[in-house]
């Protein structure tokens, strides 16, 4: 094993993470295990970090482009496709959420696990704080996403965001409707003595 990084496993896949790279916890794994991506669909994985989602996806999708702010994590994200047969699949952006993107290409699926904790002093500038921090309210990154995101969805396409009952599920929600979508929970766990987090699918009625 590389100097630096964590061996993390799901199911018959293993991903190196980097230290400055978000390592997958409950969240991952909850967003993982409930991904379900259509044969051939094209994908956005948005906030890729060590690439779990992504590479899950591409065992489904036809073509996979993940984005991350993070240089760190996309390099994490590049070696674990490699290691995960994944590689021919997936594009790698260096980008804050939609930036680096043309409007021309659209998504089938667009999938996020949102930075989403709320920060009251905004004090760490670590490379790794960028896939937790979500401002003083925890929704600076989940707004800006769901005001955007249209503009890169196909007309039946869908999205998949993963938050934190401590960022507002129900103002998620609200926030979609504004936007013309129809959304619904369709994955939730608990986080003992803190949390619970909620996987959201929304989608053009």
């Amino acid at each position: 094993m590389q100097s630096g990084h964590k061996r993390i496993f799901f199911e018959e896949k293993v991903f190196l993470v980097d230290e400055n790279v978000y390592e997958p916890a409950e969240d991952s794994f909850l967003f993982a295990e409930n991904l379900r991506v259509n044969e051939g669909a094209r994908v956005l994985d948005m906030g890729t970090g060590c690439g779990i989602l992504g590479i899950v996806a591409a065992g489904m999708a036809s073509e996979v482009v993940a984005v991350d702010v993070n240089s760190c994590a996309v390099r994490c994200a590049k070696k674990n496709a490699i290691i995960n047969g994944a590689h021919d699949k997936i594009a790698f952006v260096i980008g804050d959420l939609f930036a680096p993107l043309s409007n021309k290409f659209k998504f089938d699926v667009i999938i996020f696990n949102a930075p989403y904790l709320p920060v009251e002093n905004d004090e760490d500038t670590s490379l790794l704080s960028l896939a937790w921090k979500g401002g003083r309210n925890g929704r600076v990154l989940i707004d800006s996403f769901i005001n955007q995101v249209q503009a890169h969805l196909k007309k039946c396409g869908k999205v998949l965001l993963l938050q934190s009952t401590l960022s507002g599920v129900k103002e998620t929600i609200n926030e979609f409707r504004q936007h013309g979508f129809e959304s619904n929970i369709i994955a939730e766990c608990s986080v003992p003595f803190f949390e619970t987090i909620m996987l959201i699918e929304a989608k053009k009625p």
